[in-house]
């Protein structure tokens, strides 16, 4: 890591002081037009990385800022940098990092809401969208950038007149994640070309030795606000498990959905493949389920999520593209079909429940292979989970029904992957972006609206 290096490397960061709870946004320092946006949001009261990190951050101090999905992260670092574009406007004036597009669409919403009486604009910079496109809106020189670091290094290098050379303020979200997904080269070449005197935050669930190697090459001086020092799940969330032969997890899948029936659930899947098939198999029995993977294109991510969030699905089935950042608040149940590799990631899942201090449950399936995976989630939660209670003979009761779904869903997977082939279709990779696969969704949209 080149940028800044000899900055950050002298002293460990200091610890930001515990504060005093204040009773509102104003309370921190936030200024008067910026605490109406935040009214209008319905954000009441400022979270605990809020009340942390946004005084420490209007004193023009680099941050790091380790704290839980939920927590509230987006205005710890969207709010100190809108009312510093207020005091000194300029355009491309703050860079957002972010590990996945769906939490870049996510931030950008935030920043338009927070900023939308002061006339900020920010431009989403992501794979799996039209680079021309976006290289228009980087011409008009948007306030604030949100970006996925592979997509952001195609434009700086190729992107005529296109540079970072007035950057004010970097922030690295998920930085872990962002370092867990190899970006780590394109996170090296971002750093070159930004300028050395700005601000840095940067934002981790986790503090891993990655993201402390990032923190002494991209930071000065900076102060820590930790709201969780250890792996943490939600107090209110409720955590299960189920312990169930392999061959019968469909099975106990759509018992779990009746009985718990009226609920809005997160199921998630190990692979993009499981996702499809699952959701298809629940289609089949009559449930409202929509897949979301990073097979399927942005496009149509985007409008997975947005049925979901608008309730007109309630079964949402994902990978883990999806376990980490996004606010949707009101998932009633996370289901864990799948048990996560990572232990990590099973935090993140169900931090999908649960979220501002609202409840929630999760159960995590358990099969003859999974043992010791779920016996590492267990040590790193640092708790043991209670076995949710199942009638057995009422869950074999539904195996040919299921069966029979199985079938179906196995023969619509093979019809898709032929047409797919046949159309030689390969809009759903990140790389392709293709315009012409672009228009003729366009096309096919209208025909069935």
């Amino acid at each position: 890591m080149a940028a800044g290096e000899e900055n950050g490397r002298a002293a460990e960061p200091e610890t930001a002081e515990p504060v005093e709870e204040p009773r509102s946004f104003k309370d921190l320092g936030v200024t008067d037009v910026l605490c109406e946006a935040c009214d209008q949001l319905g954000w009441k009261v400022p979270t605990k990385i809020q009340v942390e990190a946004i005084p420490v951050a209007l004193q023009g101090r680099d941050i790091i800022g380790l704290a839980e999905t939920g927590s509230g992260k987006t205005g710890a670092f969207a709010l100190p940098i809108l009312q510093a574009l207020l005091e000194t406007p300029q355009r491309l004036f703050a860079l957002v990092l972010t590990p996945t597009r769906e939490l870049a669409f996510q931030i950008s919403e935030q920043f338009e809401a927070l900023g939308s009486s002061i006339g900020v604009h920010t431009t989403v910079i992501v794979g799996g969208i039209d680079a021309m496109s976006q290289s228009l809106a980087l011409a008009k020189k948007p306030h604030v950038i949100i970006a996925t670091p592979g997509r952001l290094v195609d434009h700086l290098e190729n992107t005529k007149g296109f540079n970072l050379r007035a950057l004010k303020y970097l922030v690295m979200d998920e930085a872990d994640r962002i370092l867990n997904m190899d970006f780590e080269t394109e996170v090296d070449k971002i750093l070159k070309v930004i300028p050395r005197d700005r601000k840095t935050f940067l934002f981790s669930a986790t503090m891993t030795k990655k993201v402390q190697k990032l923190q002494r090459a991209a930071l000065k001086n900076p102060v820590k606000c930790a709201v969780s020092s250890k792996y943490q799940t939600v107090e209110k969330l409720q955590q299960y498990y189920i312990f169930i032969p392999s061959k019968f997890k469909d099975s106990y899948l759509v018992h779990i959905l009746n009985e718990l029936a009226g609920n809005s659930f997160m199921i998630f899947c190990s692979t993009c493949n499981n996702t499809q098939r699952t959701a298809l198999l629940l289609r089949n029995l009559g449930f409202t389920a929509i897949p979301l993977h990073g097979q399927m294109s942005q496009n149509k991510r985007l409008g997975a999520l947005n049925k979901f969030k608008a309730k007109a699905r309630s079964i949402l089935l994902a990978t883990d593209v999806a376990s980490r950042g996004l606010d949707i608040p009101h998932v009633d149940v996370v289901i864990n079909f799948d048990i996560p590799t990572h232990s990590k990631d099973y935090i993140h899942r169900v931090g999908r429940t649960a979220r501002a201090g609202r409840s929630g449950k999760s159960i995590t399936f358990v099969t003859q292979y999974d043992v010791e995976l779920f016996q590492r989630i267990e040590h790193l939660i640092g708790k043991k989970l209670p076995a949710f209670p199942m009638q057995e003979e009422e869950v074999m009761m539904l195996t040919e029904r299921v069966a029979e779904a199985q079938r179906l869903a196995r023969m619509e997977l093979r019809e898709q992957g032929e047409k797919k082939r046949s159309r030689n279709d390969d809009d759903d990779t990140e790389e392709a972006i293709g315009v012409r696969n672009k228009v003729a969704g366009g096309k096919k949209k209208r025909r069935k609206a």
